[in-house]
């Protein structure tokens, strides 16, 4: 077919490929574009941002997490599908080169296109044969489909940091829960030992007749119920000890004996506004957006297949009837040339398909967006969080200082005779309860300020978006 020939066939083709119009078909979503958060200051998590809180045992715990943990390596296993569909895609872009050597024993017919004496004999067929074809991508369809098969990639490599970063916060925040019920578990026994020295002291002023039994029933009663409490707080601190071996991928026994500690302060002080620009670095938000470039891509390929489908076909062999003569040159046979196709008529398969891909890259835009809307909720609450609980904090530490000078006061005027020694327990045992609220007030801000590391995307960067 000479080159003027086969451009108006093309011509034509495209010509006729408008009976499968894809015109007013389109995704109809538009992409969320935050406003928010407006601050122009940087204030990115770095990549090991737990390092911020100073504890080298939470540092090693984190570290093993992210190298054992079994939860993670079944995320890590979808990489490895998605790019072997990004290379099976890459190389349709390519000429595809086959050959073949067959050779079968045939009957023929007699009343067939083989005349006697070989119509009716039973003969060797031979042939070896190289084949050559390249679909030409002229509309881009294979194109997109391999950008298509990266942003699915892209996503998965995006859906593992994220892991990655949700992971290394929950343990995070598991080991500042332990480190929590380690101290009230100390706070308790000290509050054991109190209820324990004033049933002691009222069952001696029983004795000697100065109280009636019915407050020495009541002050045995109170040794029981601490106890009660802390049996529960032991099994909570087993569980979250448990719960850590789990994270590291270790067995429960190996964190038996771990004893956690609270930080002296909170290590991360952020402005109240914050550059929009900041949830780029979500692990969560980059998969989706790569989500929403790859089904747009996908909705460019199935619009593609509206258009021809060109092929460069060439082949070269040798047939021959019997063995004898097979490889002989007079055997050979070869040809070339180009092969066109269109959609003329398909019942409206490619428009549903184009509809399909259409309503998918709409899913994914509007998956997008409440992805953005569910981001910028977190950052705001951990800030709203993170001011109301410095504020609670403060307060409570001026408390817990009050009554620190109650306790010493109280045991001033006991030592000055002035009052009896349970004035000094009641004071003693005020200022335990309330540094058991200033323990609980410690963790939520630690457990804050990682919530907010992690809003900000715990030290992800993502890569380059697909262009074009």
């Amino acid at each position: 077919m000479s080159a003027a020939k086969f451009k108006g066939a093309i011509l034509g083709a495209m010509l006729l490929s408008g009976c499968a119009s894809h015109a007013d078909i389109k995704p109809g979503s538009f992409m969320l574009v935050p406003k928010t958060l407006k601050a122009a200051v940087d204030v990115f998590p770095q990549q090991h941002w737990w390092s911020g809180f100073a504890d080298v045992q939470l540092d090693k715990l984190i570290e093993q997490a992210l190298a054992r943990n079994y939860s993670l390596k079944v995320v890590q296993t979808r990489i490895a599908g998605a790019q072997a569909l990004q290379a099976a895609v890459d190389s349709t872009r390519y000429p595809q080169v086959n050959a073949g050597v067959q050779s079968t024993r045939e009957h023929l017919s007699a009343n067939s296109i083989y005349p006697p004496p070989l119509g009716g004999s039973t003969v060797t067929m031979s042939s070896t044969s190289i084949a050559a074809g390249w679909q030409i991508d002229w509309f881009g369809r294979q194109r997109a489909a391999l950008d298509a098969a990266i942003g699915q990639v892209r996503a998965d490599e995006a859906d593992i940091q994220a892991a990655k970063v949700v992971l290394a916060g929950t343990v995070a925040t598991q080991y500042f829960a332990l480190a929590r019920l380690q101290e009230q578990q100390q706070i308790k026994q000290q509050l054991l030992q109190l209820s324990l020295h004033r049933a002691e002291l009222t069952r001696q002023r029983v004795a000697a007749g100065l109280d009636n039994t019915l407050l020495e029933r009541q002050t045995e009663a109170e040794p029981l119920k601490v106890r009660r409490e802390l049996a529960a707080l032991i099994e909570q601190v087993d569980m979250a000890r448990h719960a850590l071996a789990v994270l590291t991928g270790a067995e429960p026994s190996e964190t038996e004996q771990l004893i956690a500690h609270l930080p002296e302060q909170s290590q991360f002080n952020l402005p109240d506004n914050l550059p929009a620009g900041l949830l780029g670095h979500r692990a969560d938000v980059v998969a989706a957006r790569w989500r929403v470039e790859g089904q747009l891509q996908e909705v460019k390929a199935a619009r593609a297949d509206f258009y021809p489908n060109i092929n460069l076909t060439a082949f070269a062999g040798f047939e021959s009837i019997g063995l004898a003569q097979w490889l002989k040159m007079d055997s050979r046979t070869l040809g070339a040339g180009p092969a066109l196709s269109l959609p003329v008529f398909d019942a409206g398969r490619l428009r549903a398909r184009l509809q399909g891909q259409s309503a998918q890259a709409d899913a994914a835009i509007e998956s997008y967006n409440v992805t953005v809307l569910n981001a910028l909720q977190q950052v705001a609450d951990q800030l709203s969080s993170k001011r109301a609980l410095q504020t609670q904090l403060q307060q409570q530490q001026q408390v817990v200082k009050q009554l620190n000078g109650a306790f010493e006061l109280a045991k001033q005027r006991y030592q000055a005779g002035i009052s009896n020694y349970f004035g000094v327990l009641a004071v003693n045992d005020a200022l335990l309860q309330q540094q058991a609220v200033r323990t609980d007030l410690q963790a939520r801000v630690f457990d804050v300020d990682v919530g907010l590391m992690l809003a900000l995307g715990g030290g992800y960067t993502a890569p380059v978006m697909i262009k074009g």
